[in-house]
């Protein structure tokens, strides 16, 4: 099948714009409208990435979000006409990956589809086994106790960052550039907590009293391999 990107959009002009720059890094770009067409366009063409509006007639853009994270890993970057931090928040904790605010170029609109598409695309081979956490990097698979946990691309490449370096304590610094490159420092700092506390919520069996990613106050994180 041809890599596909789905652009959910209620401008056509916008539309535009973003199929044209994305048929660069696609074969193929399927639009829609509407939160109902867009939906159904993911769920039938299993894209590589989704572009997802906010501001769509009929739906809240965050409640589609958090539904397709329900059943989908696909990378989602968001178009937000809004600069609220409270929001960005939302809709991160709701699986977005990334977001561009609007009015965007197309220079970074692609730059953060080229940086979501590599973290979703990368393939070490590897398995990462910690009693009962076994991270299978190569099929990008995760089981805790025999349960098989779905990470969003970001969360998971958070996770991956940690579980290679286990017992190893990672900066800020050093999460911001294997995760949010090309973003800004200063932008991936404000959304680091709301990552991690995504993160152990699924893989914790107390995310208040974490067993596997602790905090090192003021310095960074850092994976406690179990024994």
């Amino acid at each position: 099948m041809p890599t596909t990107a789905v652009v959910i959009e209620d401008d056509a002009a916008i539309r535009r714009v973003v199929r044209t720059a994305l048929l660069g890094e696609v074969e193929r770009v399927l639009e829609g409208a509407t939160a109902a067409d867009g939906l159904d366009l993911v769920a039938a063409s299993r894209p590589v990435v989704v572009i997802l509006d906010l501001g769509l007639p009929d739906r809240n853009g965050i409640e589609l979000c958090r539904e397709i994270r329900e059943w989908s890993d696909v990378p989602i970057v968001v178009l937000s006409a809004h600069h609220s931090d409270t929001e960005k928040v939302a809709l991160l904790d709701a699986g977005a990956d990334d977001y561009v605010t609007k009015p965007f170029s197309t220079a970074e609109l692609l730059a953060r589809v080229r940086a979501v598409l590599r973290r979703a695309t990368r393939d070490t081979g590897t398995v990462l086994a910690f009693g009962d956490f076994v991270m299978d990097l190569g099929a990008r698979t995760l089981a805790v106790h025999g349960r098989e946990v779905h990470l969003t691309p970001i969360e998971w490449e958070l996770l991956r960052a940690l579980a290679t370096n286990a017992g190893r304590t990672l900066t800020h610094r050093h999460l911001f550039n294997a995760v949010w490159s090309p973003r800004s420092e200063g932008d991936a700092q404000q959304y680091l907590r709301v990552h991690i506390a995504n993160v152990r919520r699924k893989i914790e069996d107390d995310a208040l009293a974490p067993r596997y990613i602790v905090t090192e106050p003021g310095v960074g994180y850092r994976f406690v391999a179990p024994t």
